[in-house]
């Protein structure tokens, strides 16, 4: 037996009823279907059949509908048991998201001791863009033994003597052209022969009244043409083999490649880059400075730099440039450090650590590791930094927007604003978390 309330409103009818397996069909098996297809009891015919269900109607007068469409019925109470089993189907509760594990360090209070630590990046002394003078095909690139014993022309990284040949470009082009002035300049050297007796001859007869004025000037007229086609010769094979010697590139300055663009048989016109070069026998030390410290640094005082790549080491350094104003964004003061460098021990590209004595009395300033700085949200050039807070009995990762920041010192950096010392801040895992997210503290290893 299957029954069910119900009430809906259709048409403006308000329809109530209580549904019932037909009683023209005893114990219908369920399912209704029998193997192969049909209804195992041909009486029950379907839900939609007058065999189906039947159902008792009221109207809101209380009159009885027995007519009422079977299928309407039928649909009705399929309606009504599909809403049933929904109902009973709650969703299940939404998984909470594991705390994310961080690695913390409480912002420590330190005291320098009267100096002030900058890190650096050391660039070369000058950077050259080798480019050719004279065009043509490649013939020849300079060649070095490789660390396979294989001979190898030359790349990026080594190190070449001033004066090397770097590449060197088809000559018999520029050679033709050396020769052809070379032959108008002795052309123009036999002319200036015959035009100095001519005119020899002329100053001689003119003296003695036998030439008339206008002779004499035509024949000194002729001189000094043949003398400038002399000078003008000359300077044509003085260019010309200029233009030969420009053939081979040649290196002004003992120099660290950096790029070679050019391979042999490459037509390289005039005005190519063939390689990049770096002067590395002086290196520059550059790092920025704030207003506040240009009091303690002067053209040509000498200071120390040191780098992890060579611990231990000490480089002494002279201060060579200060900027004359500060930069828009970051408004620090540009300072360069130019060092000795002749062994090659110092590399472009590295880090450096550059001490600047203050002279004054060092202060305690709030300090964090510098792997707690992240990106500011709110401003593209500021910074900000992750805590820890508790929360309803958990930890939960805060974010504190546009901190402001001071010196560095080794690994850690100084804040101005933005943290408090002994706050816990997040050092490991600060890309991984958002504002008020869950997270778990990790102690840390054990020494």
């Amino acid at each position: 037996m299957v029954a069910a309330g119900f009430s809906l409103r259709r048409r403006g009818l308000k329809i109530q009823g209580i549904y019932s397996a037909s009683p023209e069909v005893e114990n219908p098996p369920w399912p209704p279907f029998k193997k192969g297809g049909g209804y195992a009891n041909q009486a029950f015919k379907s839900p939609f059949s007058k065999g189906g269900f039947r159902g008792i109607l009221h109207s809101r007068g209380g009159r009885v509908f027995p007519g009422v469409s079977l299928k309407f019925q039928a649909g009705a109470l399929g309606l009504l048991l599909l809403t049933v089993c929904l109902c009973g189907c709650g969703s299940k509760s939404k998984e909470e998201k594991p705390p994310t594990p961080v690695g913390v360090k409480a912002a420590e209070a330190y005291r320098g001791g009267g100096e002030v630590r900058y890190s650096a990046n050391i660039q070369p002394y000058s950077r050259v863009e080798l480019a050719f003078k004279s065009a043509g095909y490649l013939v020849s690139i300079f060649q070095v033994r490789g660390v396979d014993g294989k001979i190898r022309n030359v790349q990026e990284g080594d190190y070449v003597k001033k004066g090397t040949v770097l590449a060197q470009v088809r000559k018999s082009d520029y050679q033709a052209k050396v020769s052809q002035a070379a032959s108008q300049l002795a052309a123009a050297r036999a002319s200036l022969e015959h035009a100095d007796l001519d005119f020899g001859r002329a100053r001689n007869l003119y003296a003695a009244n036998s030439l008339t004025k206008s002779d004499y000037d035509k024949a000194q007229a002729r001189y000094g043409e043949a003398l400038g086609s002399v000078g003008a010769a000359a300077a044509q094979v003085k260019e010309a083999s200029i233009a030969l010697e420009d053939t081979s590139l040649k290196i002004p300055v003992s120099s660290l490649v950096l790029k070679r663009k050019i391979e042999v048989g490459d037509l390289a016109n005039q005005g190519t880059v063939g390689f990049l070069l770096a002067n590395t026998e002086d290196v520059k030390v550059v790092f920025g400075i704030s207003d506040l410290m240009l009091q303690h640094l002067k053209l040509g005082e000498t200071l120390v730099v040191t780098t992890e790549a060579l611990r231990g080491r000490e480089f002494h350094g002279l201060v060579t440039s200060i900027s004359p104003s500060a930069d828009p964004k970051s408004r620090v003061f540009d300072v360069e450090i130019t060092i000795p460098n002749p062994q090659q021990e110092l590399k472009v590209g590295m880090i450096a650590s550059v001490t600047v004595p203050t002279g004054l009395a060092p202060q305690a300033v709030t300090v964090v590791p510098l792997t707690a700085i992240v990106k500011s949200k709110a401003n593209p050039e500021g910074y900000a930094l992750f805590v820890v807070e508790e929360k309803d009995g958990k930890q939960v990762a805060r974010f504190r927007d546009n901190v402001e920041l001071g010196e560095v010192y080794g690994n850690v950096i100084t804040v101005t604003k933005g943290v408090k010392v002994g706050e816990p801040v997040i050092v490991t895992g600060a890309t991984l978390v958002t504002d008020g997210q869950a997270v778990r503290v990790i102690p840390p290893p054990e020494r």
